[in-house]
């Protein structure tokens, strides 16, 4: 894989080729006659991630990492997010630790990031607009007040869920960003149904797929280059539960989530809820847009074992994310006081297409399990939220191993099944508990 194509973290991208990095990351260019300085979109991603603007970013040295980023590469903060791990690979990607995700409705500071292209600079709602076109009667453009005007707004919980979540798992490694277990997220969607606006075009028959395109820009920086557009048939568009979004838990929609307007397609990888939404346009073929051919967001078609080199014709696109439980709480690590014959645990779970039918404990490595009380989903789409009490004989040092069954009886494994570019990972979660002498 080229240098240009890599993804890589901050440090060693500055160390490599400062002067690229500063393009690659934040849309910075020098100017010859000056030593360096932001302009445009690069000014704006740059202000975002620092929560500020830069008087004097006209002096800014070429290929100079800000020190708000150097000093700690946990100080790397996004404006309106908290407790995020930025993996600072080209552009800003961000997740959030297992333990912050413990509420049953994701705060909007505390939803991932996963970005592809440079975001736009102007995410004004009062001047954005969607287009609804190709293969429908009455191809529409609409503001977001025609959106609220005209179609029902509702609000759901829906999950969204990076489809390589998990990847730092996969031995050998794949590649891509680094995400250990917190691409996830269940917020509070507003907006309207995809399905009511594509009915208010008219879909005709000969639609099979539909296409999405944002406002974000390519790294690179070629205007006639797209950094994402993805796509879902139209039997999955054509869900109830799928938003163009115009509102985050009640409020404007973060920046780095694709304000002001996106779809959100739950259930299925989160590539397919494209952000800062300006187009839906209906193919009478499957779409082939930028990370929807190859091997992007597909995995292969058999089992293959751990580092096999799949060809591009025997991988088939994914859908529908599979069943999944995340433990929130305890953190693990924790230690407790001596003669504690209990731990209180508790997290959620989600399937995809599917609800969960049960999530089951273990702290003895797998040999008896506990079920967990399981909460109803808020809404189709939404986690569901679980909570049990395991027990503990005595002082030492144990695991808790989490699993869940979705409604098709499907099962989180143990092993992953390893795939080249590292997608769908669902091995139970597992969190250390010690109890102490």
């Amino acid at each position: 894989m080229s240098k240009s194509k890599k993804e890589r973290g901050i440090c060693e991208l500055y160390a490599e080729d400062p002067e690229r990095a500063d393009y690659v990351v934040f849309g910075r260019v020098a100017d010859k006659g000056r030593r360096g300085f932001l302009k445009g979109a690069g000014l704006a991603t740059m202000g975002v991630a620092l929560g500020a603007t830069i008087p004097f970013h006209r002096n800014m040295p070429a290929g100079l990492i800000p020190a708000a980023f150097a000093e700690s590469l946990t100080d790397f903060k996004i404006e309106g997010k908290d407790g995020l791990t930025v993996l600072n690979d080209r552009p800003i990607n961000a997740e959030t630790p297992a333990h912050l995700l413990d509420d049953h409705i994701t705060p909007t500071e505390r939803h991932f990031i996963r970005n592809n292209g440079v975001p736009p600079e102007d995410m004004n709602p009062a001047t954005w607009s969607l287009t609804i076109d190709g293969e429908v009667e009455r191809p529409m453009t609409l503001s977001i007040a025609d959106l609220k005007r005209d179609f029902e707004v509702v609000s759901y919980a829906l999950q969204l869920e990076c489809g390589g979540n998990g990847r730092s798992a996969f031995n050998p490694p794949a590649r891509g960003n680094q995400w250990s277990l917190g691409a996830v997220g269940n917020c509070m969607w507003t907006g309207v149904r995809l399905v009511d606006v594509l009915n208010a075009a008219g879909v005709k028959p000969t639609a099979i797929y539909t296409a999405h395109y944002g406002a974000d820009t390519h790294l690179s920086g070629d205007p006639d280059k797209l950094p994402i557009s993805r796509g879902v048939p139209i039997e999955k568009a054509m869900s109830p539960y799928n938003l163009i979004a115009f509102e985050q838990n009640g409020g404007p929609i973060h920046p780095m989530n694709g304000a002001p307007l996106r779809l959100v397609v739950p259930g299925w990888p989160g590539s397919c809820s494209q952000k800062w939404l300006r187009r839906i346009q209906l193919r009478d073929v499957e779409h082939d847009g930028p990370k929807m051919t190859g091997t992007s967001y597909r995995v292969p078609k058999y089992k293959v074992a751990p580092g096999t080199d799949v060809p591009k014709e025997d991988h088939k696109i994914i859908h529908a994310m599979p069943v999944k439980s995340l433990v929130t709480f305890p953190e693990s690590g924790i230690t407790l006081p001596a003669g504690s014959p209990s731990v209180a645990v508790r997290g959620h779970a989600w399937a995809g297409d599917y609800f969960v039918s049960q999530v089951e404990l273990s702290a003895d490595f797998g040999t008896t399990w506990t079920k967990a009380d399981l909460m109803a989903p808020t809404n189709p789409y939404s986690w569901q939220s679980w909570q049990a009490e395991v027990s503990l004989p005595g002082r030492g040092y144990y695991e808790v191993w989490a699993r869940a069954t979705d409604s098709e009886g499907n099962q989180q494994p143990f092993a992953i099944n390893w795939n080249p570019k590292g997608y769908l990972n669902n091995t139970m979660h597992r969190v250390a508990v010690t109890v102490a002498a």
